[in-house]
């Protein structure tokens, strides 16, 4: 296991800025994930971890030494790519024991190392199939483990489950936080996917534009989101954003929402100014019968789920709310209904999309 500091970092493709300026540190057997969207920098931020990418200014360390013009396989680090990049013409064993055969490894220790991440990966009879034998999860399991027996200070993992379907994407997820587990080793990941980072991180990296948005547990950013595009990017359903203005008057400071019939939502916030711009965040499950604010709705649709219903709804033509629900069985498309919550739970963002706190 080893610590990763990056101070700095920067990456210019002739004019083009595309990582600006990143600072992070991860700790010894931490499990990171860099998520956000498509472009974002994440792939770029982990090729340079990895030595692909040059680092343009800033400083790469691991355990204390600078790594930016250290040769990529000396690093001591493995990554697992979204692609599988198995030979097709060697089996599981050979594919496996491949890289440490090219680096000389004596053949009873490339044995030894193969059996264990075969043992770790529940690989064990699959040693003699080649690739076109196996399935998705299956190859996947093999490229991981062609990084393990390298025994490497950090495992880089980008994209690795996007080539798989729904259903085993879950079983992989599972499979790869087993192996954190198993052998408390430092990982970082890459995913546009916020599930698959809320569950497996110890910490989620949010990018986008090449800038760090926030960093944090992923419970801390569930509750806690620094900006609108955190507070939008976290969490499934998204939180509904809600267009008010503050104003004063009843004895207190609340929000109105003149695009959900002039709703007064009491906003708690101390100095705050009437007239602002405001937004209102509000997430689908903090929608409740008890609480004491409420805006009236039209439902446009209905989903379904089993135990939990979400309904889709909106005031006259307003931008649609999204609304968990646990009786949803009794409604239908069309229905009026005074969607309630805790204004407590509600969060307040500013024009530029920075938190109100």
């Amino acid at each position: 296991m080893s610590e990763l500091q990056l101070s700095n970092v920067r990456k210019s493709y002739g004019g083009l800025e595309v990582i600006k300026g990143v600072d992070l540190d991860i700790k010894s057997g931490e499990f990171v994930v860099f998520v956000g969207p498509s472009g974002c920098g994440k792939s770029t931020l982990l090729r340079m971890i990895a030595g692909l990418e040059e680092i343009t200014s800033g400083d790469l360390t691991i355990d204390d030494i600078r790594m930016n013009d250290v040769d990529p396989s000396k690093r001591g680090i493995a990554m697992v790519f979204q692609s599988y990049a198995l030979y097709p013409h060697m089996t599981v064993r050979e594919n496996m024991g491949f890289a440490l055969r090219f680096a000389g490894i004596p053949k009873a220790e490339i044995e030894k190392r193969v059996s264990e991440a075969a043992n770790i990966l529940e690989l064990g009879p699959l040693l003699e199939r080649k690739p076109k034998q196996l399935s998705g999860g299956q190859r996947q399991r093999v490229a991981i483990g062609r990084a393990i027996v390298r025994h490497p200070k950090i495992f880089l993992f980008d994209e690795p489950l996007s080539n798989l379907d729904a259903e085993l994407r879950v079983h992989m997820r599972i499979e790869i936080a087993r192996l954190h587990k198993q052998l408390a080793a430092t990982i970082i990941y890459v995913t546009h996917d916020q599930v698959e980072a809320m569950t497996l991180a110890d910490k989620i990296v949010v990018m986008r534009g090449g800038v760090v948005e926030q960093i944090g547990s992923p419970l801390d950013l569930y509750d806690d989101p620094a900006n609108l595009f955190v507070a939008g990017f976290i969490g499934s359903p998204k939180m509904n954003f809600l267009k008010g203005v503050i104003e004063t008057g009843d004895g207190g400071t609340f929000t109105r929402l003149s695009d959900y019939g002039d709703a007064k939502i009491p906003v708690g916030l101390t100095g705050a100014t009437p007239g602002t711009a405001v937004t209102v965040g509000i997430r689908p499950e903090h929608f409740k019968e008890t609480g004491t604010a409420a805006l009236d709705l039209t439902i446009d649709m209905l989903e379904h789920l089993g135990g939990e219903t979400f309904a889709y709804a909106r005031h006259g033509n307003g931008e649609l709310v999204v609304i968990e629900t646990k009786n949803g069985r009794g409604l239908k498309s069309g229905d009026r209904i005074a969607a309630r919550f805790d204004p407590a739970c509600a969060l307040l963002f500013d024009a530029d999309g920075k938190r109100l706190r």
